[in-house]
């Protein structure tokens, strides 16, 4: 098999007040995978996500994307690669106009005029908001907003769309549209998610975090459809909703 795109190896990271988060992860991501993480709170996503971008620097093992250390000196070009769309879409637009919060990034790596132009455009047009381009963000519904902070990332061409809780406070309407959108894109995606439904629908496959390590890995709907792992795991599906029922996924 080819090189993960992904690629984290015992990775360990104790915060400085002494909690420590993840005990040893080892995760790989291939090129084009949709991975769903899964898992209960504290159980270290947000840790391990934080990483995969430099936020934050691993006490012991190694992160890597298509083969680069994630290490200070190559971060500009992580960031450029490993693009995090967090659970609030606020926290990701804060410019007057869409087409300023779509811009930003890019700009911030040089890239200017037409180029530019047309990186925002792209981006707004893989989320089906070209048409807002000149709206304010604070004008949108908040289903928009969260696609107008996919496209901020977008417009940064990354290998890898990570994703925080991307159903979250969505309508069905706005969920249906987002699932489509993330289905159509020509990238890597690893999202975080509570939602074993859209996990279900989206991601063939599931990695499942507990206690800061690894506890499953496999694919979505035989981790759905294991009674024990579940319960042992902490994680529920809503009342009603059998995965076993649900037709095959396409890959």
């Amino acid at each position: 098999m080819s090189t993960p795109v992904l690629d984290v190896r015992g990775l360990a990271y104790a915060y400085p007040d002494g909690h420590q988060a993840l005990f040893g992860v080892d995760l790989h991501v291939h090129r084009g995978e949709r991975v769903a993480l899964l898992g209960p709170n504290g159980a270290g996503k947000t840790t391990l996500v934080l990483h995969l971008n430099g936020i934050l620097t691993a006490g012991a093992g190694t992160v890597s994307v298509s083969g680069l250390p994630v290490t200070k000196a190559n971060l500009q070009k992580i960031r450029a690669s490993v693009g995090v769309v967090f659970q609030d879409p606020d926290d990701q637009l804060f410019m007057g106009t869409v087409r300023q919060d779509v811009a930003f990034g890019p700009a911030n790596m040089g890239v200017r005029g037409a180029d530019l132009d047309k990186r925002v455009m792209d981006a707004l047009d893989q989320v089906g908001m070209a048409e807002f381009v000149d709206r304010p963000p604070h004008h949108l519904s908040f289903g928009q907003r969260r696609r107008v902070a996919v496209a901020t990332v977008l417009a940064m061409e990354p290998e890898i769309l990570v994703l925080d809780e991307p159903s979250s406070n969505l309508d069905p309407a706005s969920r249906r549209e987002l699932a489509d959108i993330l289905r159509s894109l020509d990238v890597t995606v690893l999202m975080v998610t509570h939602d074993l439904p859209y996990a279900l629908e989206l991601c063939p496959r599931s990695v499942v975090l507990h206690d800061g390590v690894v506890a499953a890995d496999g694919s979505t709907r035989d981790l759905l459809t294991d009674a024990e792992l579940m319960k042992a795991n902490r994680l529920e599906l809503p009342v009603g909703f059998s995965p076993a029922h649900i037709g095959s996924l396409p890959t």
